[in-house]
């Protein structure tokens, strides 16, 4: 915590009312969420996980696999309109969207991690009204898979040729055997303070940054943000700063934070603190070490300044008005 500020008095602040008169007389996952798809609107099925070894009425795909390593899996597709379904089945990468929502790449893009490792049984199924589709798939790693955590799904896909495409899938998370090695870096911080036209008062500040993983565990970001004058007195934090999404591993993640009654000390030190949050595949979350980085900005106090610059002109003038007065008193009497 800070210490407190201290209190402005009351004659002081009677005194900045004054001077400010005479200074101002000179600006997800497309719909794939954690579990079985439903149907929505128009999207006449659904899809889950196939009923199997790993279990049943899984929420999604999750598995562990040493490079080189190979398994066997099922989606399960249901109809639930009235007429026939013919849709794609594909693989993809997952990656995450502007809106912070996990997403996948689409049939046409090409995918080299999750998407490149698990092959359908076929590129296509059609689903009879009221009846539902096992469509198996294959998980195979290549011997030099790296280690670490990877984020993908299965997707149906509906092309009618009159509206846009339309698809449900599942998310696969996997976990390639090895060390896995988290980190979470702050770059390109920045401190810009717009300022106060009160010498004595208080501005706002906004501080940027993008959060990177450089490591190869998905993470969320916990924030904070702060900013301090010389010697790291006059501090004050931000607000409230909502946990970043989940990042994969190799994502950015830009961020703006204003943060209000910023002191114009000279020189200011912006510091952003994380905590890289790693959560396991039963949703367990573990806090990590803290990483903090700092910068500095200059914030010239223009308005008290201009202040001083004011009030030592009316010093300098009425020592010069009583210097002439006492001239004229002086040759008077001679």
């Amino acid at each position: 915590m800070f210490p407190p500020r201290p209190r402005t008095t009351t004659a002081v602040r009677t005194l900045t009312q004054a001077t400010v008169v005479v200074l101002l007389a000179a600006l997800g996952f497309l719909g794939l969420g954690a579990g079985p798809a439903a149907a929505d609107g128009d999207v006449p099925w659904t899809v889950g996980t196939a009923s199997n070894d790993f279990g049943s009425d899984r929420q999604n795909y999750s598995y562990t696999l040493n490079p080189g390593g190979r398994l066997k899996d099922g989606l399960v597709v249901v109809n639930r309109g009235a007429t026939p379904l013919h849709l794609a089945v594909y693989a993809a990468d997952a990656f995450t969207a502007e809106g912070g929502k996990l997403d996948l790449v689409t049939k046409d893009a090409k995918s080299a991690e999750v998407g490149a490792w698990v092959h359908t049984d076929r590129p296509d199924v059609t689903v009879r009204p009221g009846e539902s589709v096992e469509v198996p798939f294959t998980v195979t790693l290549p011997d030099d898979a790296a280690p670490g955590e990877y984020m993908g799904g299965i997707v149906t896909l509906l092309t009618d040729g009159v509206n846009a495409d339309r698809r449900l899938g599942i998310r696969i998370r996997l976990r390639v055997g090895g060390e896995l090695k988290p980190g979470l870096a702050v770059e390109d911080l920045h401190v810009r303070y717009s300022g106060t036209p009160n010498p004595f008062g208080k501005g706002d500040a906004t501080v940027t940054y993008t959060i990177h993983n450089t490591g190869n565990a998905i993470l969320t970001a916990r924030q904070a943000v702060s900013i301090t004058g010389p010697f790291g007195h006059v501090g004050v934090r931000a607000g409230q700063i909502d946990d970043s999404p989940q990042l994969l591993p190799g994502d950015t993640w830009k961020v703006s934070v204003p943060v209000h009654e910023v002191v114009p000390a000279l020189r200011l030190t912006g510091t952003v603190a994380v905590v890289p949050l790693l959560t396991d595949a039963s949703n367990s979350v573990a806090p990590l070490a803290v990483v903090e980085t700092t910068t500095h900005a200059w914030t010239a106090p223009w308005a008290l300044l201009l202040f001083v610059v004011v009030l030592c002109g009316l010093v300098v003038a009425v020592f010069r008005r009583r210097r002439r007065q006492s001239k004229l008193r002086e040759d008077a009497q001679e």
